[in-house]
């Protein structure tokens, strides 16, 4: 059913945490497969979704059907986020997490309640802006606990490698 973003606001609860996921078009399938950052940042999260959302509320959007994101959380044990559908609405554009081409961007956004009017007042922009030769944008890095772990240790996270889906 649609959801309206007010909607999304428990009661006492006035903060609104959304992390705008992406599929990634490929193999003959213009929706493709769950972007596999996208998908090592939620596998984290997921496990700390109960301690988050005593504090504020918090949801996963993807431009997929709900049934399709719904199958990909499936397959990787999510349990405690909570999924949203952007499919058939404008938030993905409306909130720079879709180009004009269609392509889909990561970005997580942070909206407040005050005096009964929703107010955006912070999204992870920096990925817009150009990165320096040799940088990744590094825009959710904050709540990605994967580079969190390899940024302190002597190797950090290599120059060249990113998380996969399957690493069989």
């Amino acid at each position: 059913r649609p959801v309206r973003l007010s909607e999304l606001f428990e009661d006492g609860k006035d903060t609104l945490f959304l992390y705008s996921f992406m599929f990634i078009p490929g193999k003959g399938d213009p929706l493709g497969e769950g972007c596999p950052s996208c998908t090592s940042i939620i596998d984290a999260i997921d496990g700390a979704s109960p301690h988050i959302t005593q504090r504020i509320n918090f949801a996963v959007v993807a431009k997929a059907p709900i049934e399709r994101f719904r199958a990909h959380a499936k397959t990787r044990g999510w349990r405690h986020a909570r999924l949203l559908s952007s499919a058939h609405n404008t938030y993905n554009r409306d909130y720079a997490a879709e180009g004009s081409d269609g392509a889909q961007s990561p970005i997580a956004t942070v909206f407040a309640r005050r005096d009964g009017m929703i107010h955006h007042t912070w999204s992870s922009e920096l990925m817009l802006a150009a990165s320096d030769p040799g940088q990744d944008m590094r825009h959710v890095d904050f709540m990605w606990p994967l580079w969190l772990v390899l940024d302190r240790t002597p190797d950090g996270r290599g120059a060249d490698w990113r998380p996969e889906l399957d690493y069989s």
